[in-house]
């Protein structure tokens, strides 16, 4: 089970890629047609800086991508966990159905982004990450002693 569980956190790599692609694709050009596009970008500026000045729906993307960068990284260390422990059967289902869920969740966070449904979406998710967090836990700490 060892390699199963690496590939849903692989998918989740590329989706953070494609999301990365999208907000750059959707973002890039509105900057550019902004007077003196990139070069009147002040020295040091963030892509924060564009809340007001994007349309919202152009900045959901941006949003998505730092929510990939924020929860997921849990989600990495402790599938690397269970993979070097021993990921069981239902580990590598609860990986897949998180990665599904963050996918769908990006997918309506970058077009939708009605709030009570990503929360859901993101409580779903949280649920799967928590279940497959305790089992690390469990096989790390209970199951070797180290407590």
């Amino acid at each position: 089970m060892q390699a199963q569980i690496l590939a849903p956190a692989a998918v989740l790599v590329l989706w953070s890629l494609v999301m990365l692609v999208w907000l750059a694709a959707t973002r890039l050009p509105p900057i550019f047609k902004q007077p003196g596009g990139m070069a009147a970008a002040k020295p040091g500026g963030r892509g924060a800086e564009l809340e007001g000045v994007l349309p919202d729906s152009i900045n959901w993307k941006s949003h998505n991508y730092t929510h990939l960068m924020e929860q997921p990284t849990i989600f990495y260390a402790t599938v690397v966990i269970l993979a070097l422990m021993g990921a069981s059967a239902t580990d590598v289902m609860l990986a897949w159905a998180y990665v599904a869920i963050r996918i769908v969740h990006s997918i309506w966070q970058a077009t939708v982004n009605v709030v009570s449904v990503r929360f859901t979406l993101f409580i779903l998710s949280t649920i799967c990450l928590l279940v497959l967090a305790i089992h690390a836990f469990e096989l790390t700490v209970l199951h070797t002693g180290a407590m």
